[in-house]
């Protein structure tokens, strides 16, 4: 659309000038001795035009001729940074594609062309690291931080992700401390550090991380339980040696993150200290809450200072659980140690019909041990036996 006007205008133009022209009887003298020359007006200003323009095309193209090289060097250099811009974004297309090799490759060759070195450099990083290449990651890590040091977070956060992923996880805390001074942490800087303080065995720092990030949101509920409740059982399990600092901590504990397993923990190093009536009220209070079949079975290994009361105490639960294989065997257990042996082979009979485990027969091997019943001893010692095979 430009073009036609223009085009329509250079017309009107030369009608106008032809018009002018017509209609006028100027002329213009020129003498040289001893020449003269007259030419009309019209003709001359056209000439004059004409003249002009020749010298500026001429001058137009020695000047461009002049500067042929310089352009020639100017486009060679763009096409190289094309060329480089190229090769970056094909190293993050196969980066993300998976094929880390090709984008080693294209990220080094951006690299060496200038194009974004930092980010080049980056990106060659990580696919190093996922080629299982540390020696390479390493090397193109160390130009990241002597490219730009507006890049150095994403540095230290491919640096503490590599240490942890091969398990130095001393080496991923102190980037992550270094990545702290810098800005400060955010999730997923969160995320890597509980992952290498798991890796420290630092459980104190692991459940302050858990439930920082379950506050903002950044775990499911059942995954920061799950995290929470190790770091519990570890911490526990640290401390079940002594019994005061253990019931200290048991305490301290909030409500809401105690789970059969957290007390299933806390009763055996209970029951490892001695501490077996603190183990068996433990129990009790965790199963009125709810139900869980393996601590009831721990429940069979509490000795304490009245077993009978135990007893009376699985007995009641027996109503609502009949069909708990490990609960008739808790109560089995808990009469033989008492010599209560009827019973005792009552309840353990009643486990095995329900499910054959190997602890019942065990259990049933002593009993018929102490009850002086030999063949049967054997008959369930060869059966827990073969059950191990």
């Amino acid at each position: 659309m430009r073009g036609l006007l223009w085009l329509l205008t250079l017309i009107a133009l030369a009608v106008a000038i032809s018009l002018v022209a017509r209609f006028n009887d100027g002329y213009l003298l020129l003498v040289v001795p001893p020449y003269r020359v007259e030419v009309a007006l019209s003709l001359a200003i056209f000439l004059f035009f004409a003249a002009f323009m020749v010298l500026y095309m001429l001058l137009r193209a020695v000047g461009l001729t002049l500067a042929l090289p310089s352009r020639v060097s100017a486009f060679r250099a763009r096409r190289r940074r094309e060329k480089a811009a190229a090769s970056f974004n094909e190293a993050v297309r196969l980066l993300f594609e998976g094929r880390y090799t090709q984008a080693l490759g294209k990220a080094a060759a951006a690299y060496a062309a200038g194009q974004s070195p930092g980010l080049a450099a980056l990106v060659a990083a990580r696919s190093a690291q996922r080629l299982r290449e540390p020696a390479k990651e390493k090397e193109w890590l160390e130009r990241v931080s002597v490219d730009d040091r507006k890049l150095e977070p994403a540095r230290l956060m491919l640096a503490a992700e590599s240490a942890i992923e091969r398990g130095q996880f001393q080496d991923a805390t102190s980037a992550l401390q270094d990545l702290q001074n810098l800005i400060g942490r955010h999730i997923a800087a969160l995320r890597l550090e509980l992952s290498a303080q798991q890796g420290c065995s630092n459980w104190h720092e692991v459940l302050r991380l858990a439930r920082l990030l379950e506050k903002r949101e950044a775990l499911l509920p059942e995954a920061a339980q799950e995290i929470k409740t190790r770091a519990h059982q570890e911490s526990i399990r640290l401390l079940h040696a002594d019994k005061g600092q253990l019931l200290d901590y048991l305490r301290q504990v909030p409500a809401r993150e105690r789970s059969p397993q957290l007390t299933y923990t806390s009763a055996e190093a209970f029951l490892e200290n001695g501490a077996d009536d603190d183990a068996r009220r433990l129990i009790e209070k965790q199963l009125d809450e709810k139900w869980d079949s393996a601590l009831v079975q721990l429940y069979g290994q509490v000795r304490g200072s009245d077993l009978t009361a135990c007893i009376a105490r699985a007995e009641k639960w027996l109503p609502q659980h009949p069909d708990d294989p490990r609960l008739l065997l808790t109560l089995g257990r808990l009469c033989v140690a008492q010599r209560l042996w009827g019973k005792a082979q009552i309840y353990l009979e009643a486990s095995l019909s329900l499910a054959d485990q190997r602890a019942v027969r065990l259990e049933l091997a002593r009993l018929f041990e102490h009850t002086e019943r030999a063949d049967e001893a054997m008959l369930h010692y060869r059966t827990a036996a073969e059950q191990v095979a």
